[in-house]
């Protein structure tokens, strides 16, 4: 083989490649390449050194000393500058044996087998090897240059996630693209009862129930696609038979490349949860038939005791109280800590023919207590709406309105009620139970009385 050249005007310098670098120099200048591709070596975080054809050391840099932890003899010490080299199961091996010796025998490439190197002190550093051959121009070997990756921290990082993930009582399962079961830890073990030995290498169908198998399809076809899957609820199967809700998230797996290989699920039993929503829906229910039936029993008790009294009166008795039965029927539907207020505004129009309403606030919860004195005040405004304002004629209109507030007290909901289109508002000859009400269970009260309609303010703090 001819040896490549470099053209200059009037000189021809025959050049070999330089072995680090894969530069062409003249030969005059390969000392003055090779100290500078030494330099660049030296300054490197990771473990690089190189040999002659013979395999002896020529030049290592502070990382690979560092990982060796000693300094071997430049031009004595072959293949490998470690005190002593063990293979990944702990046998000795010996340094002609080495992934350096083993790509000058064979003159190819020997990239990414482990080994364990001893240091003097005794302590043992895993690591991967890529050891590559070099020639000249001609063909010839001229040595080899190896790449040391310490495994040491990255087995500590896998060490820590495994006994993170032993010591989780959440079922944590890896699986191929096939389905196949390739990891299994403790709370697996725990939650579907089957010892990883057991069902390792099976597929993850083991654990579905027949009428469920169209799910893992599903699972596996949007894991290819690099999808997550967070927080999917449904059933399983354990070893004995027995079925199990859980709630199952499944995370793709990636090779070096980013390709996706397989996935992770993570699997918890969430059985006593969906036990707990049963009794819940159970208890709500009987306490709001318990309501119901105590409403009845006071208007039952009331007709009693009123049936002397103006039927207008009466009238207005078992309005505010539906209005009440109203109010707990939306309590019982959050489970009786809250009400979003564009809830309790719909029910409380219902009767008074809702095309009449504009509603408009954003979305915002009031607690319980809260909850029920908006509805006997929003009902009191539309029955007086209904007899002497907006709703009492064809063309009246109502707008129910609210937004966020603050100030120094804390969060409150500013409100207003403003009429159009109907008679003109003319204050009360006496305070009723209406007034009375919205004056004693409402904050900032303020109502206006003009010839456009009647117009309520008001504002209500958000207790915890």
């Amino acid at each position: 083989m001819e040896p490549a050249t470099v053209n200059n005007p009037g000189i021809d310098w025959p050049v070999e490649r330089l072995p680090l670098a894969g530069l062409t120099v003249p030969p005059a200048l390969e000392p003055l390449a090779a100290s500078l591709d030494h330099a660049v070596l030296r300054a490197l975080p990771a473990a690089v050194y190189t040999t002659d054809a013979a395999g002896r050391i020529t030049f290592f840099n502070e990382a690979a000393a560092e990982m060796w932890g000693c300094r071997p003899e430049i031009g004595k010490s072959e293949f490998c500058g470690s005190w002593r080299l063990y293979w990944p199961d702990g046998r000795p091996m010996a340094h002609d044996e080495c992934p350096m010796a083993i790509a000058l025998k064979t003159k190819k490439p020997n990239r990414g087998n482990e080994a364990i190197a001893e240091r003097p002190d005794g302590t043992r550093v895993p690591f991967l090897a890529y050891p590559t051959p070099l020639f000249d121009a001609s063909g010839t070997l001229t040595g080899a240059v190896n790449l040391l990756v310490d495994l040491g921290e990255r087995r500590l990082m896998e060490q820590r996630l495994f006994a993170i993930i032993e010591s989780s009582d959440d079922a944590v399962v890896s699986k191929n693209l096939d389905g196949i079961i390739n990891t299994w830890n403790k709370g697996a073990q725990r939650l579907f009862g089957y010892e990883a030995a057991e069902i390792i290498g099976k597929p993850v169908l083991t654990l579905i129930p027949p009428h469920l198998h169209g799910e893992e399809a599903t699972i596996l076809a949007r894991i290819r696609k690099g999808e997550r899957i967070e927080h999917y609820e449904t059933v399983r199967r354990r070893k004995d038979g027995t079925l199990v809700d859980i709630s199952l998230t499944v995370s793709p797996l990636r090779d070096p490349q980013g390709r996706v290989v397989g996935a992770s699920k993570i699997a918890r039993d969430i059985t006593e949860r969906k036990r707990l929503q049963v009794q819940q829906a159970v208890l709500v229910g009987e306490m709001k038939h318990r309501v119901k039936n105590t409403l009845a029993t006071v208007q039952a008790i009331a007709s009693q005791s009123m049936r002397h009294i103006p039927r207008s009166d009466w009238s207005a008795f078992l309005a505010r109280l539906q209005a009440l039965a109203t109010a707990h029927d939306i309590l019982t539907t959050e489970n009786w800590n809250r009400a979003p207020v564009h809830d309790i505004v719909q029910q409380v129009i219902l009767p008074f023919d809702p095309a009449r309403f504009d509603i408009d606030g954003p979305k915002i919860w009031l607690p319980a207590s809260q909850s029920l004195t908006l509805v006997m005040a929003l009902h009191e405004l539309a029955t007086n709406a209904a007899k002497y304002g907006a709703l009492s004629c064809e063309d009246g209109r109502v707008l129910i309105a609210w937004r966020a507030s603050e100030n120094g007290e804390g969060p409150r909901i500013a409100m207003s009620w403003r009429e159009t289109g109907g008679p003109a508002a003319a204050p009360p000859t006496h305070k009723g139970f209406g007034s009375m009400l919205l004056q004693r269970t409402l904050d900032d009260v303020v109502t206006d009385y003009g010839p456009s309609g009647f117009t309520c303010e008001w504002r209500i703090a958000l207790s915890p």
